[in-house]
């Protein structure tokens, strides 16, 4: 899976969260709650459906390197489990 689509993944697990955020105008590079206005239950949910779309365990001790965009692609493409097949 490609950062690309890994992004798109992202973009899409928080488009369920926030239907009103609009993903293709968010910066890659800048602290996403903060573009987002996400509040801590949402927050939440939306880490709980990266780990339910990509297999990746998100412990609470991560959630402060998940700060942008880049930085959740990063750490998904790190710890995602291998393809099989």
């Amino acid at each position: 899976m490609t950062d690309a689509e890994i992004l798109a993944g992202v973009l899409d697990t928080l488009a369920s969260i926030a239907p009103e955020v609009p993903g293709d105008q968010l910066a890659v590079d800048q602290p996403l709650r903060a573009q987002v206005d996400l509040d801590s239950m949402d927050w939440l949910n939306f880490l709980i459906g990266l780990h339910q779309r990509f297999g990746v365990d998100i412990p609470e001790t991560d959630y402060a390197q998940l700060i942008h965009l880049r930085a959740i692609v990063d750490y998904l493409a790190a710890r995602r489990p291998p393809a099989t097949g």
